[in-house]
């Protein structure tokens, strides 16, 4: 079994940044053990050299070698791309761990809300997906509008063209935050999962903190929803 825990929307800053949550969602994560986790993007709330120190901090806590991660809107504001890469690395990566092929790319343009992959990009997503028994597309704004989270904005601008391709690439499952209110889409035979913020205080409607863990097993697909100390529902289920 290969489990994969998925987080997004930290916002680390003075203002949003819940300590005593994040320190949860850190013991947590740890005490499953994942084999990856993915974090899809503002990892800080404006792009700030100190904000990104200490979300490198956090991140570094959780116990896992294998980690993708990429940027959000808030972490491109202030020509934070920069720090982003002198943190974490490329702003787009690709990961293979256990026949699984995660891909994450940078949906952010600096200083701007709106999300945004763009077809010079394409080619080397689909190359990257050639090997992997189960596909895992990553980044942070959403490519299906998002229940529970007002008027509909800042979607991706070439999202149609992106789930194209995604469909073409035989991706199972997309990991996505921005919106802050966890939900699943089944798109043909392609799940669309986005994820609530982990441990900032800018939550929406009934929702709170929380994080999403998948667990594939010998072709069972099976996505929890887990609060900061570590209750899990289960929301998801597939089986071949």
């Amino acid at each position: 079994m290969t489990q994969i825990v998925h987080l997004s929307d930290l916002h680390v800053s003075g203002a949003h940044f819940l300590a005593d949550v994040a320190e949860s969602v850190v013991q947590s994560i740890n005490e499953i053990s994942p084999d990856i986790v993915v974090v899809t993007g503002d990892l800080t709330q404006n792009g700030s050299h100190p904000e990104f120190k200490d979300a490198k901090e956090f991140i570094d806590r959780i116990d896992c070698r294998d980690k993708v991660i990429v940027p959000g809107n808030h972490d491109s504001r202030n020509v934070g791309y920069l720090f982003f890469e002198d943190f974490f690395g490329a702003r787009s990566s690709c990961l293979y761990s256990s026949g699984v092929a995660v891909v994450g790319v940078d949906s952010s343009q600096p200083d701007i809300d709106d999300g945004h992959i763009g077809r010079d990009m394409y080619e080397w997503i689909a190359k990257n997906f050639e090997t992997g028994s189960f596909r895992v597309f990553a980044l942070h704004h959403h490519l299906i509008p998002v229940p529970m989270t007002g008027r509909e904005e800042q979607i991706p601008v070439d999202s149609g063209d992106v789930l194209e391709l995604l469909n073409h690439c035989d991706v199972d499952l997309v990991l996505c935050g921005h919106r802050h209110v966890p939900w699943v889409w089944r798109l043909d035979d392609m799940l669309v999962l986005n994820a609530g913020t982990a441990c900032s205080n800018k939550i929406k409607a009934r929702t709170t903190q929380c994080y999403n863990l998948i667990e594939i097993d010998d072709g069972d697909l099976r996505i929890y929803r887990v609060l900061p100390a570590g209750e899990r529902e289960l929301i998801t289920l597939f089986d071949e």
